[in-house]
């Protein structure tokens, strides 16, 4: 190529660019006026949304949101439909699509719209009655109502169950198509929306879904609205997430509960021993004692280490936050730590604590573990190395409770069980097409704040999604990193869910940068 041709081709590209983004400018403007105009007809809709409980083991309470989820998307003209199997017990997922005619890329976009269970003795007002605090619950705790004639402070917070995790991302995805309708524009990509009824239950019939509508499914890549922004506050994409599986265990005592003062220093207590038994899983220093636990681990590339790197110390400040004065792995940041497999209690039971406890030896203490796994573990390996461990510590291990010659045989016995559900990491190469034309549209918000991060911390389906369909699999998060996912108060701060609505819409009209780059490096 000529220097001439390829000075002139430069000035081509620096216009085109030029171009595309103070198009882009114009967009978000008119998004960002649309959204807020309509900001107290949009929460309407939401408040509504989330007085639906979804906790996802509830059957009737999750096929009652995936129908109003139709309602809500045959509004908007998404042509929805559910997608079942033949095990109609099984939560439907919820489909929708947006095809462009002339599009050539097509783009699923995910997210659930399932929770997580709830304690309302926990929370401080009802979980399903979504309330309006000015900030968070132990900073600025005050309860506001909203007054539809005026604009609403974008650091007032939304509580209620799932507020953040993940009808945030559903809401988000559904109102983007409505600011683009607003806006007179299409998406580049053909849109097909997928959201999960049963993701917080480990998505056990999600690849059988997959399976039967294959065809329907098919996409260059699927980008997922769920899990936090980063802790700076900072824009990120995410290219993958630890894999997950959950373990019931029960240490047996006394076939019945006993009177501690007539049987104690007799009758073996069950709480003890299973407190000596996890206590045997990790040292004082955060790590996992099971042998193997952290053998054939995927090394990260030169990307994600670069990207590492590249992330911002902000632990002094999470751990102020938190109320602690370290990391549990020390010498280990946290991303790093979200790169290690991981060992945690979900929760602890055995008799009663406080106004009604009793002087008794109980008849068994039961916990489950959360097991977070990364790339190169497998579900069914940990698990493996879990059994081996407690077997070494003593324990006759089964797969159900003991019968009464097992229990006059062997001194301890434990029963371990794997919930169903349990999927192993994934991770999406960082130099994809895809990867590269996401992170274009991104920056088109956050310019080079956004920060690229190689894995969440958090679980999600992912690898049932690429193993069933090829598809990689980006992960856009939305919420607030303070939000009580999972937890009692869960929250949205409302300024994210603005900024949601204006990521899934530049999502929505893609960028061809990779293609871009391509057309403009021509042949020498």
């Amino acid at each position: 190529m000529s220097l001439t041709r390829r000075i002139l081709l430069g000035i081509i590209a620096a216009g085109v660019l030029a171009a595309t983004a103070q198009g882009a400018d114009s967009e978000r403007a008119a998004i960002a006026a649309w959204t807020h105009s309509h900001q107290h007809a949009l929460l309407d809709e939401y408040e509504a949304f989330l007085r639906l409980p979804n906790v996802a083991t509830d059957r009737a309470a999750i096929r009652r949101n995936a129908e109003a989820l139709v309602q809500m998307m045959e509004r908007r003209g998404l042509s929805p439909r559910l997608l079942e199997i033949a095990d109609r017990s099984a939560p439907p997922a919820v489909y929708g699509e947006w095809l462009v005619p002339g599009a050539t890329r097509t783009l699923v976009l995910y997210a659930h719209y399932d929770g997580q269970p709830v304690d309302a003795a926990d929370w401080a007002s009802d979980p399903w009655t979504p309330v309006w605090r000015r900030g968070r619950l132990d900073v600025a705790p005050e309860i506001v109502q909203r007054d539809a004639s005026q604009s609403i402070d974008p650091d007032w917070r939304l509580y209620a169950r799932a507020a953040s995790d993940d009808k945030a991302g559903v809401f988000a995805i559904l109102a983007a198509t409505d600011a683009l309708k607003a806006a007179g524009l299409q998406p580049t990509t053909n849109l097909k929306l997928f959201f999960d009824g049963e993701e917080e239950m480990g998505s056990p019939h999600l690849r059988e879904v997959l399976d039967v509508h294959r065809e329907l499914l098919t996409a260059e890549a699927w980008l997922i609205a769920d899990g936090p922004v980063h802790q700076s506050g900072r824009r990120q994409l995410v290219f993958g997430v630890r894999g997950d599986a959950n373990v019931d265990i029960t240490v047996y005592g006394p076939k019945r509960p006993l009177h501690s003062g007539h049987y104690g220093n007799f009758a073996a207590n069950p709480a003890l021993r299973l407190a000596h038994l996890l206590a045997s899983m990790k040292d004082d220093d955060g790590r996992v004692q099971i042998a193997g636990w952290y053998d054939g681990l995927e090394p990260l590339g030169p990307a994600e280490r670069e990207a590492l790197e590249a992330a911002p110390n902000d632990e002094t400040a999470l751990l102020r936050d938190f109320g602690l004065t370290a990391g549990e792995m020390r010498g280990v940041s946290l991303p790093e730590a979200i790169n290690l497999p991981s060992l945690n209690i979900n929760g602890i039971r055995s008799a009663d604590v406080g106004a009604q406890a009793r002087n008794v030896i109980p008849a068994d203490a039961r916990a489950t573990l959360d097991l977070r796994l990364v790339k190169g573990n497998a579900v069914q390996g940990q698990f493996s190395r879990l059994v081996a461990h407690v077997k070494g510590q003593g324990f006759h291990v089964l797969d159900r409770a003991p019968t009464d010659a097992e229990r006059a045989r062997y001194p301890k016995i434990a029963t371990l069980v794997l919930q169903p559900g349990g999927y192993a990491a994934s991770r999406t190469a960082m130099d994809l097409p895809i990867a590269r034309d996401v992170i274009a549209a991104l920056r088109t918000l956050a310019g080079e704040t956004l920060l690229l991060t190689p894995t969440m911390g958090g679980s999600l389906p992912l690898v049932v999604i690429t193993d069933a369909t090829g598809a990689p699999t980006l992960i856009i998060p939305l919420a607030n990193s303070d939000n009580n996912q999972h937890a009692e108060n869960e929250n949205l701060r409302v300024g994210h869910l603005w900024d949601g609505i204006a990521t899934m819409a530049a999502v929505m009209r893609l960028p061809h940068a990779a293609a871009s780059a391509t057309a403009t490096d021509g042949d020498d």
